[in-house]
């Protein structure tokens, strides 16, 4: 069985996609990484990179080439200075040049190093890119690689990035198997999904995982939450959830992440008001997506929002804690890996279901748990969150992921906020959907999707709003 770790579904990095952007980004650190093993990284002359299928046609709006050229200078998407990304691209344009990994200055210009092939799809999978390095012998090296979603790449015959295969306690490829651990052992999701990743960390690496994540969270709705401006792309999308958080608190004193939650969870608790604060934080997160900002993929960056924003309803508005954040983390992860190794989490691959649905039914377990469902309610409300976005389509306006991304990621958190509620009041065994049934229905549901909804800006709404799409 495939072992995927929680840290492997949610990764830190930057927007606006973790399968344009992010997946690039890591494809050309392993490329590099790989010249640098095999000898050859100090006589590369000339290096170019060839994208394919979905990464060419809406790559452009994605950032791809940006995230090629962050990746390829030696940037890294968890730990780089985001204010200074449009510099760092600028300096490789103007001078024709970059400096490989950090250290190797060599020619690179853009607009011809960078090819986009619209009418080519590499068998694979539909995010294919190849780097060719032209070595000062006068021979080349080529690699290929795939970003097959959520951030995780595969090198063509190698495989290199995928999650290691681990012997773990309690091996989970169907929702089935996880509900029979639980009972058999008489334990809660989040507790075997944790006896699980001892097996990669310790007890102290893992709790130090899961709150750096919560950390991260924070700070990118508190950061969405108080920038203003119009997004990059051409779009001219304005930014709407700092006005939203302006409205909702009024007059409210604080200084810090931690004194703006105090003041959200005095703030009042009547419905709308509690709507409106799901949708800001979804908007904050997903604002800061679309402008290279650093998010937490959960499971993906498009699907970003959905998450953090259902997270702080639990924290602000249902009276959680920390030991509850972390079982809401390992719980969504764990059904995450599930629609990873049952589906997809890649939008080229099976259209949004398979990243608004997927971070849906993620999010409604999560919050399932927190709430003190059983195992059985927990499977329920993320079979019922995916079940209402069987068939969603991917069609961003002019390859941006901004509309309809943005919005729908308030659409995910409510759905996730709805399932959980019906599924705290429901007996499930008078279930007539599992969750083994929901995953193989939205697979075999992206399998039928025509390939215009699948992340190509070719049907849907991104056929009837005009736009030039500009870099960031």
């Amino acid at each position: 069985m495939e072992a995927i770790s929680v840290f492997d579904i949610f990764k830190i990095g930057v927007g606006p996609s973790s399968s344009h952007t992010m997946g690039p980004w890591r494809a050309a650190q392993q490329f590099l990484a790989r010249c640098k093993g095999l000898g050859c990284f100090e006589h590369i002359r000339r290096l170019r990179v060839d994208l394919y299928g979905s990464l060419a046609k809406t790559g452009k709006g994605h950032g791809t080439d940006l995230a090629l050229m962050l990746g390829l200078s030696g940037e890294d998407p968890v730990t780089c200075d985001t204010g200074r990304i449009p510099l760092k691209i600028d300096t490789i344009g103007v001078s024709s040049s970059i400096l490989l990994a950090g250290t190797r200055p060599i020619v690179f210009e853009p607009i011809h190093d960078i090819v986009f092939h619209m009418d080519t799809v590499l068998p694979f999978h539909p995010n294919g890119l190849t780097f060719t390095a032209e070595l000062i012998e006068g021979n080349s090296y080529t690699e290929t690689y795939y970003s097959v979603g959520g951030g995780f790449v595969v090198q063509e015959h190698l495989d290199d990035d995928r999650p290691k295969v681990a012997k773990l306690p309690f091996p989970i490829e169907h929702a089935s198997q996880l509900s029979g651990y639980c009972r058999d052992q008489g334990e809660t999701v989040p507790r075997i999904v944790w006896k699980n990743e001892t097996v990669w960390r310790t007890v102290e690496e893992i709790q130090a995982g899961l709150h750096n994540l919560w950390r991260a969270f924070q700070q990118c709705v508190y950061k969405g939450c108080h920038t203003e401006g119009v997004l990059p792309g051409g779009l001219g999308v304005v930014r709407r959830a700092a006005k939203m958080n302006r409205s909702l608190l009024g007059d409210a004193a604080y200084d810090s992440v931690e004194s703006w939650m105090s003041a959200i969870r005095g703030s009042g608790r009547d419905f709308r008001q509690i709507s409106r604060w799901v949708s800001c934080f979804a908007l904050a997160v997903n604002e800061e997506n679309a402008s290279f900002g650093r998010v937490v993929t959960a499971p993906t960056n498009g699907a970003a929002g959905v998450i953090p924003a259902v997270l702080f309803y639990y924290y602000c508005f249902c009276d959680g804690d920390e030991h509850g954040i972390e079982d809401f983390i390992l719980t969504a992860g764990e059904i995450g890996s599930l629609f990873k190794k049952g589906a997809t989490i890649s939008a080229a691959m099976g259209g949004c279901q398979a990243e608004i649905g997927v971070s849906s039914a993620m999010a409604a377990a999560g919050l399932t748990q927190c709430l003190g469902g059983s195992i059985e309610q927990v499977l329920m409300a993320s079979e019922i969150a995916m079940e209402h976005h069987l068939g969603l389509t991917c069609d961003p306006i002019g390859g941006l992921v901004q509309i309809p991304c943005i919005e729908r990621n308030t659409m995910g958190a409510i759905k996730a906020i709805t399932a959980a509620n019906i599924a705290m009041d429901s007996d499930p065994n008078n279930a007539k959907v599992s969750l083994d049934g929901v995953i193989k229905s939205m697979w075999e549901t992206a399998l039928d999707m025509n390939a215009k909804y699948k992340e190509t800006a070719e049907g849907g709404l991104a056929l009837y709003i005009p736009v030039n799409v500009s870099e960031c």
